[in-house]
């Protein structure tokens, strides 16, 4: 299904077509692709392989830090162009505060303030992890008229962990709620990891990993010519796109079998349609006579398990199914299990309306408990955000893109939404202000900063070492005439790399810096 089949339609919702589940499962099958095989290959990787196969990295997997670890010190204590390490888990830059609009009549100084006080860690644990930043900026009005702008404060980081990430704002000392835009995902995709037969290995040349930014030149790409802040500020995507909904309810299984395994199978015409999931744990499916099978564990208290379920189908309806019961997932001939039943209620709508019921799903019932998130995580999530962020990943790489990713080809739309909650983004943080005429206004952005880091199972050298990324104008539309950046709380920290000009020996701990450099990087390791 292309994305110029999609259209406007009023919805007809025929909410009374209930049809009772039980029937027989045909014959025959041919050649087939199949989840369940792969979740099982899954299953025998360690931890750290399978995060690697699975979404290609986490925040991006980079390579190994270089060989050599120079300070990024010249011997008169004066920052070098050297770059820092590349981490396996890359926590992105700091960036600058931006205009939503050009305006010439304000300059800006700025002041960053890195506080590696024990106990940094956003929920006060006694431990040195991330840092308390403190990003403060001085705009001064060069001009004899009011300004009114609206300051756009940009910070890496995903809906997963927005109750931590999202900064406070002060505007002159008072504080201020401001308002979030959030942009698409920021990262990429990648092959899967092959042997080459000559005892290496190499990426293939599918799209089924995702490849997150591994470095602050991933994000000078994405922000660099204004497109990603201006998609972030406009409209989000429209899917009035008529569908057939198939949902599943009202679920029946004898006692005995924890994994009680329930399919439908039917035949397409892929040119003609189109099939997306959800709650579905499996599937299986012809590419030559367009027959498919979905099937998902019964719900009963065995496991957890969604309930909700649904078939969306998009173009020609399925036409005729067949419901079948199973022992377990693997829904082999041989391996039927009677009594097991449900619900079938079938209706139209359209995608827009099924993404808005999926998503409130999600976040009422089930993210909390996939990410591990802490009390008061999803309710930090805005609904209307989130929903947006579901609706850019499935026309940018999903489903109903020009250009699907072999990830999501699939059609499982609990992919494209658990990863819409997941996926690395850039953030917004808009307040509106009025700069007076030949004066100025002060506002300051108090965050907790993860740190970029490696694996402790990595081997690596850079074990132990946190990684911090500053930026000083990418993406950025304001005059500076001063940056400055301090440290603070330095007692159980020392510096192994840096670009700044720091000097903890010396009680070097406040440099200005060069407003032509557009990188600087830390990186400390806490006392033992």
């Amino acid at each position: 299904m292309k994305a110029e089949r999609l259209f406007r339609v009023l919805g007809l919702v025929d909410d009374d077509l209930i049809e009772e589940a039980a029937s027989p499962a045909p014959g025959g099958r041919s050649a087939f692709r199949k989840w369940m095989a792969a979740a099982a290959c899954l299953a025998v990787l360690c931890a750290v392989g399978a995060g690697w196969l699975i979404t290609g990295g986490f925040r991006g997997m980079g390579s190994s830090a270089p060989g050599e670890s120079g300070s990024g010190i010249t011997s008169d204590n004066e920052p070098s162009s050297e770059e820092g390490a590349t981490f396996m888990s890359y926590a992105g830059p700091v960036f600058p505060l931006t205009l939503a609009e050009e305006n010439g009549a304000l300059t800006a100084e700025r002041e960053t303030t890195w506080d590696f006080a024990p106990g940094t860690f956003h929920d006060g644990t006694p431990r040195q992890w991330g840092a308390s930043v403190t990003d403060s900026y001085t705009l001064v009005n060069i001009t004899d008229s009011d300004q009114t702008v609206t300051a756009l404060y940009p910070f890496a980081g995903s809906f997963t962990e927005l109750a931590t990430q999202r900064p406070a704002v002060t505007v002159d000392g008072a504080d201020v709620e401001g308002s979030l835009y959030i942009g698409s995902y920021a990262g990429d995709f990648q092959g899967v990891w092959q042997s080459d037969g000559q005892g290496g290995y190499a990426l293939d040349d599918t799209t089924l990993n995702l490849s997150h930014p591994d470095s602050w030149t991933d994000y000078k790409a994405l922000l660099a010519d204004g497109r990603y802040l201006d998609a972030a500020l406009g409209d989000g995507p429209v899917l009035d796109i008529p569908v057939t909904v198939y949902e599943f309810t009202d679920f029946q299984a004898p006692e005995g079998y924890d994994a009680a395994t329930q399919a439908i199978e039917f035949t397409i015409d892929r040119e003609k349609t189109a099939v997306y999931s959800y709650g579905f744990n499996g599937g299986a499916w012809d590419p030559d006579t367009g027959w498919q099978q979905r099937s998902y564990f019964v719900p009963g208290g065995q496991r957890r398990e969604k309930e909700l379920k649904l078939l969306v189908v998009l173009g020609d309806d399925i036409g005729d199914y067949v419901l079948q019961g199973y022992k377990d997932g693997g829904c082999d001939r041989g391996e039927e299990l009677e009594s097991v039943g449900c619900t079938v209620t079938r209706r139209t709508s359209t995608l827009d309306e099924v993404l808005d019921l999926l998503c409130r799903e999600y976040l009422e019932t089930y993210a909390g408990w996939q990410y591990g998130m802490e009390d008061g995580a999803v309710s930090a999530v805005p609904f209307t955000l989130f929903r947006r962020a579901v609706g850019e990943l499935m026309v940018q790489y999903g489903p109903v893109s020009e250009a699907v990713k072999d990830r999501y080809a699939d059609g499982r739309l609990d992919d494209i939404i658990s990863e819409a909650m997941s996926q690395e983004r850039v953030l917004y943080l808009a307040v509106t202000l009025t700069v007076p005429a030949g004066s100025e206004v002060d506002i300051t952005f108090s965050l907790w900063k993860e740190p970029s880091f490696d694996f402790g199972c990595s081997g690596s050298e850079n074990v132990g070492l946190q990684g911090y990324d500053f930026v000083t104008r990418l993406g950025s539309n304001l005059t500076f005439t001063q940056q400055r950046a301090t440290l603070a709380n330095t007692d159980g920290i020392q510096i192994e790399r840096q670009n700044f000009g720091f000097d903890l020996e010396k009680g070097v701990i406040e440099v200005t810096l060069d407003l032509k450099m557009e990188h600087y990087y830390l990186e400390i390791r806490p006392d033992e």
